[in-house]
């Protein structure tokens, strides 16, 4: 009892380290236990952890949320037969893993699936798009709540919701990565530009009439960029940033220039004026504000 009770207090550290305090103690049964991740959404559970215990104890804790995942062991070991026992533990609680998240992401696309079937035509008066300036191409509602379908290899895997006063939500358990929302239709020759949210994805849609997928964060653009590169060969990519000048570490360019980088394509950024004010992070952004300027 005395060793359980260490290895629990070095994972119980460790996912510490990861979440910051936790005022509960994980259970070494093997099994997939969520827990509310501080930080999160009052009332989710995006955190998990699973935890097996004995001579070696092994297991592995992330996110839904961000799709981290932590593997961890209670020691390190030359003896072969120990480095065996904990390459086991570790393996299982991968598949595990991964089994629990095929079956949250094939719940959630089957959720999404219905709400968009059974939803209406997206009101063009609806206060987010009227905010934004945007017409509600390749939009549905339901009841005040914009739908946003996402994709992946052709299919509805996941759903944006955006209230009247454009409160952005995702369906619990969706897949998001390598997913995007799509407008306009990708042709073999045609550019197809690649950015954040769909209200950029609209305004660079009007601007251009080429295709846009929309990755909604920016540490999606190089995994949906990656995606549809498999899909659409001969569809040259252009990553569209954000540039969000007054957070720390600009993470909308940071990713956008990785994504860049990384896919071999084009990149292309918001060109601020010079009296252009510093909250404005993307093109919708600048389109608006040059509109009330006019």
């Amino acid at each position: 009892m005395r060793r359980l009770s260490t290895d629990l207090h070095g994972f119980h550290t460790a996912l510490q380290s990861v979440f910051g305090p936790l005022d509960w103690w994980p259970i070494a049964d093997g099994g997939i236990h969520r827990f509310h991740a501080p930080g999160d959404k009052a009332g989710s559970r995006n955190g998990w952890y699973l935890v097996f215990s004995g001579d070696v104890s092994a297991g592995c804790f992330g996110s839904w949320k961000t799709g981290v995942t932590t593997y961890w062991s209670s020691r390190t070991t030359g003896d072969p037969l120990e480095s065996n026992l904990i390459r086991q533990r570790i393996d299982q609680a991968r598949l595990q893993r991964d089994t629990e998240l095929l079956q949250r992401q094939a719940t959630a696309a089957a959720s999404a699936r219905q709400l968009w079937d059974g939803a209406d035509s997206a009101d063009p008066q609806h206060p987010y798009l009227v905010a934004k300036g945007c017409p509600p191409t390749g939009l549905r509602q339901c009841d005040e709540w914009l739908l946003v379908p996402l994709y992946h290899a052709g299919e509805i895997v996941s759903m944006q919701r955006i209230g009247l006063n454009g409160d952005k939500r995702f369906l619990g358990g969706g897949r998001t990565k390598g997913a995007a929302a799509l407008l306009g239709t990708i042709a073999a020759g045609e550019p197809l530009y690649i950015c954040e949210g769909w209200a950029t994805g609209s305004t660079l849609h009007a601007a251009t009439g080429a295709a846009v997928a929309c990755a909604m964060s920016a540490n999606n653009l190089l995994e949906a960029g990656l995606h549809l590169r498999s899909r659409h060969p001969n569809s040259p990519l252009i990553v569209a940033g954000d540039d969000d000048r007054l957070t720390e570490g600009n993470p909308g360019r940071r990713f956008a220039h990785i994504a860049a980088q990384q896919l071999g394509c084009g990149l292309v950024l918001p060109p601020w004026p010079v009296d252009a004010p510093l909250h404005l992070t993307d093109f919708n952004d600048l389109r608006q504000w040059q509109a009330a300027c006019i």
